[in-house]
């Protein structure tokens, strides 16, 4: 394999996924999708497709039905040896939480490049052992914060960059789920999963630090019922513009899953809400109608893929997200842990 950063542009890019759960299945379908992209390995413990096939996956999320790989995709239980193969360039962690450093590490040290699943690890001392990894490394690394990628996440970080409407004054993330009905052995075990706040939160406290940039300090509330971690908080961050922000995460939800914010501008409210389907996405701009926003492309799995493809083949390291953006990710979650279990505001 060849780890040069002057690739051409236009070179497919062979592509391993590790773990075939729920986001496994859901990156080998984005993968399908895009031209620069072939997915050449897969690898996962316990279960491997039959006959080029995958079934039996489910998620929060629809489509995750049964998958065809093809006779071409050489699968391997022992994640080592899929290192040791020289065609795969990518590897692609969807696995567990525990397995993120090892896994992450040991690709990095062997020359790939590696995208891996939220959180980039339980505690920030494990993360940073990432992100040191990936300094070192002639591979590029990223984390898979899907939402900096997410139609109508996207197009608010562009609102707010541009100051279309004016200055944020404040901004409300929801993101409320069902407690996962898949790989609870792992979910449920707070210890190693962090709960709600890790599995689900973190993607709104990054999108925070995405637009806000990193919080000056956290006040959170929440409460254990599954796995012994937090499996609902509401988070208020400070933040440097002044700008009320707040978010919920939970997995507390009886049935379901749903997503949104309401963002306040000075001349413009946005609001997007799943629940409404193709109309999600609605703007109230001062002395006009409210109006929808119709979302275009990829959704964020497909769209945080397909921009890691294309700085391997631009040899461009990523800058949507980094390695120290996952870490900072994670470290707000610890202080946002800390002020539940404390009861007290944490300064980051």
């Amino acid at each position: 394999m060849s780890t040069t950063r002057t690739a051409t542009s236009r070179r497919t890019v062979n592509v391993a996924v590790v773990g075939l759960g729920f986001m496994g299945v859901t990156h080998i379908r984005a993968y399908q999708q895009i031209p620069g992209a072939r997915l050449v390995a897969v690898c996962d413990a316990v279960r491997l497709p039959v006959h080029g096939v995958l079934t039996g996956v489910s998620g929060n999320i629809a489509g995750a039905d049964a998958i065809r790989l093809g006779p071409d995709v050489k699968a391997y239980r022992e994640f080592d040896e899929l290192l040791a193969d020289p065609r795969v360039e990518l590897v692609d962690l969807c696995v567990p939480t525990p397995l993120h450093a090892p896994q992450a590490i040991a690709a990095l040290r062997a020359g790939k490049h590696v995208i891996c699943e939220k959180p980039l690890a339980r505690t920030p001392a494990i993360a940073r052992q990432i992100v040191q990894a990936a300094k070192q490394a002639r591979g590029f690394f990223m984390p898979a914060m899907c939402m900096r990628f997410w139609p109508g996440w996207a197009w608010l970080k562009e609102l707010a960059e541009r100051k279309t409407y004016g200055k944020i004054l404040t901004a409300r993330f929801r993101r409320v789920s069902s407690p996962p009905a898949w790989s609870r052995n792992t979910y449920f075990k707070g210890e190693i999963s962090g709960g709600a706040l890790l599995d689900l939160h973190i993607h709104d406290t990054d999108f925070v630090q995405f637009i806000f940039g990193r919080p000056e300090s956290v006040y959170s509330t929440g409460l254990s019922r599954f796995s012994g971690a937090i499996d609902h908080v509401v988070t208020q961050y400070r933040v440097a513009s002044g700008a009320c922000v707040y978010a919920e995460g939970s997995w507390l939800l009886t049935q379901g899953f749903n997503m949104g914010y309401t963002v306040m501008f000075e001349r413009a409210t946005v609001d997007f809400d799943l629940a409404r389907g193709e109309d999600a996405l609605r703007v109230d701009e001062e002395g006009k109608p409210t109006r929808t926003v119709k979302l275009k492309g990829p959704d964020g799995y497909g769209a945080e893929l397909r921009y890691m493809i294309r700085c391997i083949q631009t040899g461009t390291p990523p800058s949507i997200v980094t390695a120290e953006d996952g870490l900072s990710a994670v470290e707000i979650c610890a202080a946002e842990e800390k002020s539940v279990k404390t009861g007290r505001v944490v300064t980051l």
